[in-house]
């Protein structure tokens, strides 16, 4: 009896933990393809599977805005080959009502070495932006100075703005720009390379390039003024100045 009673005893469990692993190994089974289908009924109540598309698809439109954005910027700048010159900078502080908010003040000087320059003044946080805002602000002011055979003005000049007197000369070749500060780099971006200046007045950078530019403004070439008057070169520089008004004259036309 013992052993009848043993035996029924054992087999019942094995049969009992054969059953339950059957459907438990079923049910992940069942569970794996059905997870989706889960999802997809949450979907519409939560929003999950529309919200996350929708980011999806927004991430990579923004991500395509900005691709272009950039590839146009890199064109234009990649175009002009410019010379940049970071005149000064200076730290500004606004007063608000928690306090003083600090910034800096970039003031930039921009040419292409071959009669055309410009300035700009940028604010910002930092000071890298304000460079940057500085710089952009500069190249969309840029004159054009025409230039003896590309070297040095073609007569003197005085500028004023504010307290600041500027007076510009035509130098020989081998003179050098002899100018300092603000006004040297001015004549650097502009391509000049013989001048003699000198400033009175104010020391405030902002106001002698100013000056600096409004002096550069009213540079006349002969063949403008020959053009002007309805006359030729020649005749406004006499018979000594034929050779190098035919000089200047070609040298206008290629820089133009």
């Amino acid at each position: 009896m013992a052993d009848e009673n043993e035996t029924p005893q054992v087999e019942a469990p094995t049969e009992a933990t054969a059953e339950p692993q059957v459907p438990v190994e079923a049910a992940p089974a069942e569970a794996a393809p059905g997870a989706p289908e889960g999802r997809e009924a949450r979907g519409p109540r939560g929003g999950r599977g529309r919200g996350g598309g929708g980011r999806d698809n927004r991430g990579g439109n923004r991500g395509r805005r900005d691709d272009r954005r950039g590839g146009r910027g890199g064109d234009d700048e990649g175009g002009e080959e410019l010379i940049e010159k970071l005149v000064h900078i200076n730290r500004v502080s606004k007063t608000v009502k928690g306090g003083k908010r600090f910034g800096f003040a970039a003031l930039v000087v921009v040419g292409d070495g071959k009669g055309r320059a410009g300035f700009g003044h940028g604010k910002a946080r930092e000071v890298p932006e304000a460079i940057s805002k500085a710089t952009a602000a500069a190249k969309k002011a840029m004159i054009r100075v025409p230039l003896r055979d590309g070297r040095t003005l073609h007569h003197d000049g005085k500028g004023h703005f504010g307290a600041g007197k500027v007076a510009v000369r035509a130098a020989p070749a081998g003179t050098g720009i002899i100018a300092g500060g603000p006004m040297r780099a001015v004549f650097e971006s502009l391509g000049v390379h013989d001048v003699v200046t000198k400033s009175v007045g104010t020391s405030n950078p902002y106001n002698m390039i100013r000056a600096t530019f409004e002096a550069l403004k009213d540079q006349t070439s002969p063949r403008s003024v020959a053009q002007r008057r309805g006359k030729k070169v020649a005749d406004l520089l006499g018979r000594g100045g034929l050779a190098a008004a035919e000089a200047e004259a070609t040298a206008d036309a290629v820089t133009e």
